[in-house]
C-alpha cells in the first residue's frame, strides 16, 4: 500500500486478518463518499459499506450499513439495546472515532464504540468499508469485520 497506513489497516495487519486495500483519488466536491467509492472501483453498491455514527440513549453507537441505503435509527437502537436514536454530532463522531467524516472505518477507533452493522453483509464473501481515509477502501470477509468490531447483525438499513 502507497502511503501512510491508518489504526484501521494497522489493526489487520496485527491481527493478521487477510484483507486487501483498494485506493482511489479522492474528488473533495464528491456528493456522496460511499458513492464516489462505487464509482471510482466500480463496485457493486450493495457490498459498500458506510460507516455513521449516531447516539442510542446518549452513548455514541456506530451503524454500518450499504452506501445505497440509510440508516434506520430505530432499528439500530433496537439492536444496540436501547430506546432512541439520533445521528451524532459530527464533532463527536470525530473525537471518538480519530477519523474524519467521509473516512470514518468501522475499525480501529480511539475509543471502543459499540458496532452494529447491517445484516445484508453476511450475503457476501466480501464487504467494503472505509481504511480510515477519504479515498480508501478495505476489503475483507464480514465475518472477520464483526469479529475485530465485537458487532452485532441486525437489519439496520433503511
Amino acid at each position: 500500500m502507497a502511503g501512510k497506513g491508518t489504526p484501521a489497516t494497522a489493526l489487520l495487519n496485527r491481527q493478521r486478518i487477510p484483507h486487501t486495500v483498494h485506493s482511489y483519488e479522492h474528488v473533495p466536491r464528491a456528493a456522496s463518499y460511499g458513492t464516489e467509492a462505487v464509482e471510482a472501483l466500480g463496485l457493486d453498491p450493495a457490498r459498500v459499506f458506510k460507516t455513521l455514527v449516531a447516539e442510542v440513549d446518549g452513548k455514541l453507537t456506530v451503524g454500518v450499513v450499504p452506501v445505497g441505503g440509510q440508516l434506520d435509527l430505530k432499528a439500530l437502537a433496537v439492536a444496540a439495546g436501547g430506546k432512541k436514536a439520533k445521528m451524532a454530532d459530527a464533532a463527536a463522531a470525530q473525537r471518538a472515532t480519530g477519523y474524519v467524516l467521509g473516512g470514518i472505518s468501522p475499525l480501529g477507533h480511539r475509543t471502543r464504540l459499540p458496532v452494529v452493522i447491517d445484516e445484508s453483509a453476511e450475503a457476501f464473501d466480501t464487504v467494503h468499508c472505509s481504511a480510515g481515509r477519504r479515498g480508501l477502501e478495505l476489503e475483507l470477509a464480514p465475518a472477520d469485520l464483526v469479529r475485530l468490531t465485537g458487532a452485532v447483525l441486525a437489519p439496520i438499513a433503511g
